[in-house]
C-alpha cells in the first residue's frame, strides 16, 4: 500500500448526507455509507481542497453553505492566501484554499488537490507507522506536519498535530468516539493507526 485509493464517510443519516454532497458537487470526492457508532465533538481531521483562486473558494463554499453546510471560516484573505472552512451536516469538517490572493478571471470549478489532513497526537510516531505500512514522505516537518507522497491517488494524506489542526479549521480540539471516516489502500487489508484512524482494502471501500 502507498497511496490512498479512496475516503468513505460514514454518516448517521444517509439520505440526508447524499442530498448534500449531490448539492454541494463535494460528492466526487469521497464516498459515503450509514452508521450509528457515536461520534462527538472534533473528529481529529479535515477535508481540504485546494484551488487556483479566490473566485474558486467561494464557489465551493457558497454551493457548500447553500446546501446545508455550517460556515466554520468565511472565506477571507490572510498573509498565506485566501480560504475558508466550513462543516457539513453530516459533522465533516472540509477546508477550501489557496495561495493566490487575487481572482485572475471567473471561477472555473477545477479542484487542484485534494487533501486528507490527519490529527495526530504524536505526529513523529504516526509518520513512522505510515512509512513501514508502505507511504513515502514528500515533505516533512519535524514532529508538526508530514505530507505524503500521492503517486497517482487523487487524495493526498498529510499528518498535523491534532491541536493544530482543530485550531486551524476553528473548532475546540476536544472530541471521542467514532472518527466517522474510513481510508481504502489499495493492496492492502484492514488496519488502525496510531489515532484510531481505520483502514480497509479500497475494494471494500469502493462498494459502499
Amino acid at each position: 500500500m502507498n497511496s490512498i485509493a479512496s475516503v468513505t464517510l460514514e454518516v448517521a443519516d444517509l439520505p440526508a448526507a447524499e442530498r448534500f454532497y449531490a448539492a454541494s458537487g463535494l460528492g466526487a470526492h469521497v464516498d459515503l455509507r450509514a452508521t450509528d457508532a457515536p461520534s462527538t465533538g472534533f473528529r481529529g481531521f479535515s477535508l481540504s481542497l485546494t484551488v487556483s483562486q479566490p473566485a474558486d473558494v467561494r464557489h465551493v463554499v457558497d454551493a457548500a453553505l447553500a446546501a446545508g453546510a455550517t460556515s466554520l471560516k468565511p472565506a477571507t484573505k490572510s498573509f498565506w492566501g485566501y480560504g475558508g472552512v466550513f462543516r457539513a451536516p453530516d459533522g465533516t469538517v472540509w477546508k477550501v484554499a489557496t495561495s493566490a490572493k487575487k481572482d485572475t478571471g471567473p471561477a472555473t470549478g477545477r479542484i487542484d488537490a485534494f487533501v486528507l489532513l490527519l490529527g495526530a497526537t504524536d505526529v513523529a510516531e504516526t509518520r513512522k507507522f505510515y512509512v513501514e505500512h508502505g507511504l513515502t514522505v514528500a515533505k516533512s516537518f519535524g514532529r508538526k506536519y508530514v505530507e505524503f507522497a500521492a503517486g497517482a491517488s487523487p487524495v493526498k494524506l498529510a499528518l498535523y498535530g491534532r491541536r493544530a489542526l482543530a485550531k486551524d479549521v476553528g473548532v475546540p480540539v476536544d472530541g471521542e468516539g467514532s472518527h466517522r471516516i474510513v481510508l481504502g489502500g489499495a493492496g492492502t487489508g484492514a488496519f488502525t493507526d496510531p489515532d484510531g484512524f481505520a483502514w480497509e482494502s479500497a475494494s471494500v471501500s469502493a462498494a459502499s
